[in-house]
């Protein structure tokens, strides 16, 4: 037989285009328009059907961006449609490649009931099926005018991020709004033909499959009458219904199909955008769910159901109904899909304990996976936080968007820094986004890495990022998919039912030790600094917030601010979202960030500054009193306590042979030479000079940063290429303790104020040298107007190391300083939380900060007399022009502090000293800690009154040198109950709590161990 193959598929192509698809709505009559542009931001739902609207016609012209118009369509059914299907098309202007991304609406009846979400990949609504004829229609559409900010030209600068700088001119032209017979049989042939088709391209052309489904397509296409689609769609349906009708074998990969919409909670839109898209998206998905019996619909993000909840409680009562059937899935239990490098270890934990207790009190669902399809790598904590909050499952799919390695599993368990386990799913159908084409199912079973030991593996199924969710073609096609020769078979399940079969099929999987890390996206660690800097700073503020206003509430009675608490944490977890805190989001998002965090500082400091009064005593007498609230002793105050405020000697400062300036203080010797760089830094207990010999640390350097793509979300490896050192001096200036310039110098500490101007910008450093501590202070100040580049401060050390050690959740992470494999040359730029450390057996330098994150780390082998110089660079500041073209211009600050001669414990001290700088308040009072421990190693990261409001303390903490440690905790009140319990405060069954004896716990902690104690009060 001849090869017809290719005219058959591209007669295929041209018929479904040009005339099968058309006949889905053989008559239309258009439908009456009016429109009310709201002004400002959204109004409520009573005030937009109420406004004045004025008439518009398709071809109009409407919506400046981020605006909200108002349409009102009407009108009358002909009576010659009775007994047929009838819906609205409302096309609000939409380009069907960009659900989600730009204009979308929310259909309503008169009375304000919500009726369903409007899309470029769904722009019907159902007005009867049958109608009777002559009925009056009347709809309005609150239609958002969000512009296109991610085009078809990617990447370019625009204003639009922003409705400050976005303009008034129209964004959208409003297209077909009718009234239209829609004929199911038509739309079913479609369907039959899409899934036949793309199954087809994806055989092999020497099988016979292939051409039993082209020749069954080309009898289909013999039986369509182009001129009378409507009358003969069925004869040709009747020509497909043997091959679509034969089954796929038991050897069938198997394909767990989750409808989804992966609703960004903020990106390419602001958060009160997130709102509306999740309302429109779950007023469909429970629509759906109710014409579709088979059809599962899984939600992440407790925040989004919270957003519905209080903004649309219609939406959300539908949404219960469906969840309380099983079949709307609330997934996940984290408040929001969040970055997992960035936040730090009670953050992280507490996504967990807000999401599950939502999902809980609202619900009654326990949540057994996490649920994170697109967060930009893993953090090597994370296994341990799942499993304290009682999950056991994870699923993401981001890896597949390595650059260089391909991940080796798609099933496999997870091992986290203490060993911990969790069972982990990638799909291989490799997006969040499944249409259920035939490309991509027949991806997901080549894909799949775990083939001959494994056979299921999941496919979330809808339109996401702006959302849009689970379309009616989807389901039509998964029909069909079912089980079908040539295709891997597909069924709706929940995500628990897919994990519980994949476990059972699969008990013994690969395990992948460590981070996830991904291969791309790496300069989200650095865009937006004040975001990230906002975000530190809030969770030091609530820890300490915690800290005393549950030491007051024990030794004073004073109320704790419970609900208080519980708003800030969300707020912060909120903004911890993965374009949010990653600096990848517009600049409307990041602009209201800065904002909310100013608020959320000033409410935390108050609720510290209030406990911290009713703590002090006396205030009158002159004295002031120290308040600790590190997890180490400092200043002579034991850690969670406060106490007088005692002297601390003085360092010196002398005038540097040669230029420059030298501080000192018995421990260093600091020389800052005439460039103000700083060139020797000289352990003298133990005789050994930290900065490799002939360089220099604290060296700026900006390198050019223009990615190939993905501009605030990419550093690309080729930036190092060129790299300009910032040597130019403006000023060098000793400062001394007394001195009106030293501003905010410690008591008894001397240094050095430098500084630069380089481009259009300005940096001023302060390098201070206090009494009595290992470590040169380093803040920072950059006046920042450059553009796409990239500051760094670089730090050679005289160091031999293969690997150095990064503060991640409740412990640290190795990494190495070679480049052996292209897996370790992939981690070119990686993240930190308040450390990085380096060392050699005896001795080790640690680099800690107050609010940076990205680094890279690298070494040498100097000619000059063999020896290692590594050098660690923390990254400091980036221009990137999208999403937001003004990116971090303006003034920053920032505070690092080197440590010479510091071990891994020393690290995590100096991590916290930094990031929780002392409080002095005028009183005579002796505050004694609610909870002490023994061993430094073990780090108390919270002290809090229970979730619940019963009075019982909380206490969480940690072994955080990676070793094992016996820890005396005392606990400084009477305490007639301990339980060991999860995140949520809850007992744990299966642990025996240990005894307090003597007003004090004996604790034996594993390797980064994590425990979360509960105690009653007496």
């Amino acid at each position: 037989m001849h090869d017809d193959r290719s005219l058959v598929e591209a007669r295929l192509k041209r018929v479904l285009d040009e005339r099968i698809r058309p006949a889905v709505y053989p008559e239309s009559i258009p439908l009456d328009v009016a429109v009310w542009n709201a002004p400002g931001e959204p109004v409520p739902v009573e005030e937009g059907l109420a406004g004045p609207a004025e008439p518009v016609k398709a071809g109009d012209r409407w919506g400046a961006p981020w605006g909200t118009s108002w349409f009102r369509v009407s009108g009358t059914v002909p009576e010659n449609w009775a007994g047929r299907t009838v819906e609205a098309i409302l096309d609000l202007g939409f380009d069907e490649n960009m659900p989600g991304f730009q204009c979308e609406g929310l259909v309503y009846r008169p009375d304000g009931t919500p009726v369903k979400g409007l899309n470029p990949r769904n722009q019907w609504v159902r007005i009867g099926a049958p109608v009777a004829g002559g009925e009056e229609v009347l709809l309005h559409v609150e239609a958002a005018s969000n512009p296109v900010i991610l085009d078809y030209h990617p990447f370019l600068p625009t204003k639009l991020g922003d409705k400050e700088t976005a303009g008034s001119e129209p964004q959208y032209t409003l297209a077909r709004m009718d009234l239209a017979v829609f004929d199911e049989t038509v739309w079913q042939l479609i369907q039959d033909l899409e899934v036949l088709g793309e199954l087809m391209a994806e055989l092999p052309v020497d099988g016979a499959r292939r051409w039993e489904i082209l020749r069954a397509i080309s009898r289909a296409l013999d039986a369509v009458d182009l001129q009378d689609v409507n009358g003969t769609a069925a004869a040709a349906r009747e020509r497909l219904a043997e091959v679509l009708a034969t089954p796929a074998p038991p050897t069938a990969h198997r394909v767990s199909a989750v409808g989804h919409a992966h609703i960004d909670s903020a990106w390419l839109w602001p958060l009160r955008e997130t709102v509306r898209k999740v309302a429109r998206t779950t007023a469909n998905m429970t629509a759906l769910l109710e014409d579709e019996p088979e059809f599962v619909f899984a939600m992440s993000q407790a925040q989004q159901f919270a957003w519905i909840k209080e903004h649309r409680p219609e939406v959300y009562a539908k949404v219960k109904r469906a969840v309380a059937d099983g079949r709307f899935v609330p997934a996940g239990g984290m408040w929001v899909e969040s970055d997992t490098n960035m936040p730090g270890s009670e953050a992280m934990a507490r996504q967990f304990v807000h999401g599950k207790r939502f999902f809980l009190d609202e619900f009654g669902i326990e949540n057994d996976e996490a649920w994170l399809p697109d967060t930009f790598g893993f953090a090597a904590g994370l296994p341990q936080i799942i499993k304290a909050a009682g999950s056991k499952w994870l699923l993401t799919q981001k890896i597949s968007w390595s650059a260089v390695n391909k991940f080796p599993h798609h099933t496999f368990r997870w091992e986290g820094i203490d060993g911990t386990r969790i069972f982990t799913h990638f799909p291989p159908v490799d997006t969040y986004n499944c249409s259920m084409t035939g490309e991509q199912i027949a991806h997901a079973a080549r894909n799949f890495k775990e083939k001959g030991v494994a056979r299921h593996s999941l496919a979330p199924t809808g339109w996401g990022d702006g959302g849009g969710g689970t379309t009616r073609e989807m389901i039509a096609k998964a029909a069909r998919l079912r089980s079908l020769e040539g295709s891997a078979t597909v069924e709706w399940e929940t995500p628990g039912e897919f994990f519980a079969k994949a476990e059972a099929e699969y008990p013994n999987p690969p395990v992948w030790v460590g981070e996830l890390y991904l291969e791309l996206h790496r300069a989200t660690l650095t865009s937006q600094a004040k975001t990230k800097q906002g975000n530190r700073r809030s969770e030091h503020l609530l820890r300490e917030a915690e800290l005393w206003a549950a030491t007051a509430a024990v030794r004073t009675g004073a109320p704790y601010p419970y609900e208080r608490l519980d708003r800030i944490w969300k707020t912060v977890l909120l903004h911890q979202f993965h374009d949010i805190l990653p600096g990848s989001s517009i600049a409307w998002v990041h602009r209201e960030a800065e904002k909310t965090y100013a608020a959320v500082a000033a409410e935390l400091n108050a609720i510290v500054d209030t406990a911290q009064r009713a703590l002090a005593g006396d205030a009158s007498g002159g004295t002031t009193l120290l308040f600790n609230s590190a997890p180490h002793a400092r200043g002579g105050v034991r850690a969670g306590a406060a106490g007088p405020v005692g002297g601390s000697g003085s360092a010196q400062l002398s005038t540097r042979e040669g230029g420059g300036h030298v501080l000192s203080n018995g421990l260093l010797e600091v020389e800052i030479d005439g460039r103000g760089l700083v060139v020797s830094v000289y352990d003298i207990s133990a005789e050994r000079e930290t900065v490799a010999p002939g360089e220099a640390a604290n060296l700026l350097q900006i390198h050019p940063d223009f990615p190939n793509q993905w501009d605030a979300w990419d550093v690309d490896e080729f930036y190092r290429n060129t790299v300009t050192d910032l040597t130019d001096l403006d000023a060098l200036t000793p400062v001394e303790d007394g001195d009106a310039r030293a501003g905010a110098l410690p008591a008894g500490a001397v240094g050095v104020r430098v500084v630069r101007g380089f481009g259009s910008s300005k940096v001023t450093q302060l390098l201070t040298l206090a009494p009595g501590v290992k470590r040169l202070d380093i803040d920072t100040e950059v006046d920042w107007h450059e553009t796409e580049k990239f500051l760094k401060a670089a730090f050679p050390l005289d160091v031999h190391a293969e690997r150095y050690a990064s503060e991640t959740q409740f412990g640290h992470v190795y990494r190495a300083t070679h480049t052996n494999t292209s897996w370790e040359a992939a981690k070119f730029e990686a993240c930190n939380h308040r450390f990085v450390h380096l060392e050699e057996p005896g001795w080790g330098v640690a680099l800690v900060n107050d609010s940076t994150y990205g680094h890279d780390v690298t070494r040498t082998v100097r000619a000059s007399d063999a020896g290692t110089t590594t050098t660690v660079r923390v990254s400091l500041l980036r221009a990137p022009r999208f999403p937001d073209p003004e990116t971090d211009q303006g003034v920053h600050r920032f505070r690092h502090a080197l440590a010479p001669g510091a071990s891994i414990g020393d690290a995590v001290r100096e991590g916290y000293r930094v990031n929780l700088p002392e409080r002095r308040i005028p009183g005579d009072a002796e505050v004694t800690p609610l909870v002490s421990v023994d061993n430094d190693a073990v780090v108390v990261s919270a002290v809090k009154l229970a979730d619940d409001e019963s009075g019982d303390l909380v206490v969480r903490l940690y072994e955080s040198t990676g070793g094992r440690a016996k820890a005396r905790v005392d606990v400084g009140f009477e305490a007639t109950g301990l339980v060991v319990t999860d995140l949520l405060e809850r007992p744990l069954a299966d642990v025996e709590p240990p005894e307090v004896a003597d007003g004090s716990v004996q604790l034996s902690l594993r390797p980064f161990e994590l425990v979360t104690l509960r105690l009653t009060r007496g």
